[in-house]
């Protein structure tokens, strides 16, 4: 009988074993039959999910579904740019048709490996880092869309001027790994210029892991600074609990460029409507799927802005926010 029973487990253990070999293969074969999308991202799942779900509608509205006609292959590089080069390479490797990249070093990382056409999703002007030669005409295999979010600094610094009065020492926090690129130090050259006009300074602070952030509040704290610019990168959407909670920690008024933090009890925040770029992703991704160039497809850009104010962050900051700014706000989080 424990004979049997020992054949009927192997046995067993053998149909399973070509269940899975034979599942992978039809499942193969379905994506086959679909038009494969890859998705390059510097961040996470989780962090990308809203993203995502935009990115979903866009292409739905074009006439593309997963479930119907195009397959997606997701790549995300959880806040290690080091390894968008492989990733890219990858999704080169599996014949997409289209590479949906997000952020500014994903689609550069991409154009450099490839002539498959290329959407992207960016807070900075694409002109700059050479992503296209213009927005009108992007040329190449590149096109996408630009939020302008990094270009919304000093906008940002005037709503905590507003709200704090008389704050003079202000700092901005960045991505480390982003240190020394034409971008953020073009950031940091637009908020030091608005700076000067209102009397006020901006510190330059770095952080590109948990404890490099705990640090920089720990520091900012240290030197009595009175208000913090965090700088619109997927690396502090994806920390954002964190942040938050630091802000609280250490008192510190802060500004951000996306509502997800005055959403997860942040102050303030002020930038493109959240949903307008990914929905423009999928449009464009979907335009591209049927037939249209890149090079024929201008650069858009954000139009829509919105300013977000949480009251409960204020008043445990003990701030109370001024008339004049709450009127100005879209939403107010009571």
């Amino acid at each position: 009988m424990l004979e049997i029973r020992r054949r009927e487990f192997i046995a067993g253990l053998g149909g399973a074993a070509a269940s899975s070999a034979f599942w992978p293969r039809t499942m193969r074969a379905q994506q086959a039959t679909r038009t494969l999308i890859g998705y390059l991202s510097p961040g996470t799942p989780a962090g990308d999910a809203a993203s995502i779900a935009g990115f979903r509608k866009g292409l739905s509205e074009m006439g593309f579904a997963e479930t119907r006609n195009v397959a997606i292959e997701f790549r995300w590089a959880q806040n290690d740019l080091n390894r968008l080069p492989e990733m890219a390479a990858d999704l080169v490797r599996n014949r997409v048709v289209v590479i949906v990249a997000v952020g500014t070093a994903s689609p550069l990382v991409a154009k450099a490996l490839t002539t498959i056409p290329i959407v992207f999703s960016a807070a900075v002007d694409p002109v700059q880092p050479g992503l296209v030669t213009s927005l009108n005409r992007p040329g190449g295999n590149v096109t996408g869309i630009s939020t302008m979010s990094q270009e919304l600094g000093p906008k940002r610094l005037g709503l905590l001027h507003q709200l704090l009065g008389r704050a003079v020492r202000f700092a901005v926090l960045n991505n480390l790994a982003t240190r020394g690129s034409p971008q953020p130090d073009q950031e940091i050259a637009d908020l030091r210029a608005a700076a000067m006009t209102i009397g006020a300074e901006i510190e330059a602070v770095y952080a590109g892991t948990n404890a490099e952030i705990d640090a920089a509040f720990a520091s900012l704290a240290q030197k009595q600074t009175e208000a913090l610019l965090v700088s619109p990168n997927f690396l502090f959407g994806n920390r954002r609990t964190q942040i938050v909670a630091l802000a609280a920690r250490y008192a510190v008024p802060v500004i951000y460029a996306g509502r997800v933090f005055p959403e997860a009890g942040g102050l303030m925040s002020y930038g493109p409507t959240p949903s307008d770029a990914p929905r423009q992703l999928g449009l464009y991704a979907g335009r591209i799927l049927k037939g249209e160039k890149p090079a024929d497809l201008p650069v858009m850009r954000s139009t829509r802005f919105e300013f977000v104010i949480n009251l409960q962050a204020a008043k445990l900051l003990g701030i109370e926010v001024p008339p004049n700014l709450l009127a100005l706000a879209d939403e107010v989080i009571e």
